[in-house]
């Protein structure tokens, strides 16, 4: 439905897993809205983690909010003054840890509703929350609402609660792991090799392989709970193997929440909004922006695109990743350490018929370090940790990768950046995207004047 936010045309519109509209005739409103206010530049916000509404809709109010003032500031030159500009918000089902809840919303200037695992590869920090077996159940329903999948879930939060000190236990959590990650499928089919869907491989380990991973996650765990202890696990090795079982269903859930945004983007954002878009508002410049798990949400929209949209034919004029939680090879041609692999979106970038920009920043734990745990799964976790980050980094820590890539710092408004047509520029935010606690830092810190230009700009729109 057609609202106005700080004076500009705002929808919402809504998907479910399975990338469907959970309003079958919102697209059609939606489409005619924008023909009938005469939309010439359409941004497209997606969130990453948490299925709450409210929540979703708070980061797209303060969001927009921030581009609203500089479109509003009669100082700012326009390149177009007959540009008409509509906001659009996403609102699709994943899911928030309890642990990560504080940090993702403690703090008025940080963004709300974003996120990635942390892959219990972090410093030893000291999360806000420890999660409950209980509080952990309620999170997981809200994103897996099938019959089967809320049995799983019960079962899976009862053996944490319980934590029964044999082996037969924590093998039986392995299986019942491997069902609920196997309950949807993967937005491509699965190379344990490749970046973003190693993690898919953990309900797959041998039984002693098993065993060592949980106590890796749970040796990760005590550190990042100082105050249990360092003795954890002395004289009750169950006590530590089953902190451990609680980060691999953390990583396996988190890990299905970005599949989940490959798929919704594909089949929902790309597939059938903006295909409709393209036929119904041609006329109509759309920009994308996404944060976390939401910028994959945007990114593997442009391969739901028809073959025929690429270049000045794409409805598609910028994309703009917010601290993006998936692979920063992504959209490469090889990758460095094994050319017989791309990245899953080889090509896309022609899919957009402008820049394509990613902010990056140290601070940004929850995709710092979110790559123990795939290095693990592909045997390759004796490696050196630079070589590890290397392989599985993300976006938000280091940019777009092997894409010949640009580089300039995140600034003020005013700053003129050398945006190209389909070509990447990094944005290091270093000095701009630093606030946040552990385990996520500056994750979801993503709202101010400084990436509100770079999206308007991007746009060309200032």
């Amino acid at each position: 439905m057609l609202e106005m936010l700080n004076g500009f045309p705002f929808w919402m519109l809504e998907f479910d897993k399975d990338g469907q509209p959970t309003d079958a005739g919102a697209v059609d409103r939606f489409v005619a809205d924008v023909k009938s206010q005469g939309i010439t530049d359409l941004f497209v916000f997606s969130h990453g983690w948490n299925s709450d509404r409210a929540t979703a809709l708070s980061l797209y109010q303060r969001f927009f909010g921030e581009m609203a003032k500089i479109l509003k500031d009669g100082q700012v030159p326009k390149k177009n003054a007959a540009t008409r500009i509509g906001f659009v918000g996403i609102v699709w089902p994943s899911i928030l840890w309890p642990d990560d809840a504080a940090s993702a919303t403690m703090d008025v200037v940080s963004g709300q509703g974003g996120g990635a695992a942390s892959m219990s590869g972090g410093a030893a920090s000291t999360p806000s929350v420890e999660a409950s077996p209980s509080a952990i159940n309620i999170e997981l329903k809200k994103a897996y609402d099938e019959g089967r999948q809320q049995s799983l879930v019960n079962e899976l939060t009862t053996l944490l609660e319980k934590q029964p000190k044999n082996n037969t236990a924590l093998i039986e959590f392995r299986t019942k792991l491997a069902e609920l990650i196997s309950s949807e499928p993967a937005d491509t089919p699965l190379d344990r090799k490749h970046p973003d869907y190693a993690e898919g491989a953990i309900g797959e380990l041998s039984d002693s392989r098993w065993r060592e991973l949980l106590d890796r996650l749970g040796t990760e765990s005590a550190r990042r709970q100082p105050s249990k202890g360092g003795g954890v696990g002395l004289g009750d090795p169950f006590k530590k193997l089953w902190a451990g079982a609680k980060d691999a269903l953390r990583v396996a859930t988190y890990w299905q929440m970005k599949q989940r945004a490959g798929i919704i983007g594909r089949r929902g954002l790309g597939g059938i909004v903006l295909t409709r878009l393209a036929h119904d508002a041609s006329t109509t410049r759309v920009h994308l922006l996404g944060h976390s798990f939401g910028a994959r949400l945007v990114s593997f929209s442009l391969s739901g695109l028809q073959q025929t949209a690429a270049g000045a034919e794409s409805p598609v004029k910028s994309l703009v990743l917010l601290q993006g939680a998936f692979s920063h090879y992504a959209f490469a041609d090889k990758l460095p350490h094994d050319a017989s692999r791309s990245g899953a979106l080889k090509g896309m970038a022609d899919r957009v018929d402008g820049p394509l920009v990613t902010t990056h920043s140290l601070k940004d734990l929850a995709v710092g370090f979110s790559y123990p745990v795939a290095s693990f799964l592909n045997q390759d976790d004796a490696a050196a940790a630079i070589d590890q980050s290397i392989r599985w980094g993300a976006m938000g820590h280091d940019g777009a990768q092997a894409v010949d890539a640009a580089t300039t710092v995140l600034a003020a408004p005013g700053k003129t950046y050398p945006f190209e047509k389909h070509k990447w520029l990094n944005l290091d935010g270093n000095r701009v995207i630093i606030h946040g606690a552990p385990p996520a830092g500056a994750h979801s810190d993503i709202v101010y004047p400084h990436t509100a230009w770079a999206a308007l700009a991007a746009a060309a729109i200032v």
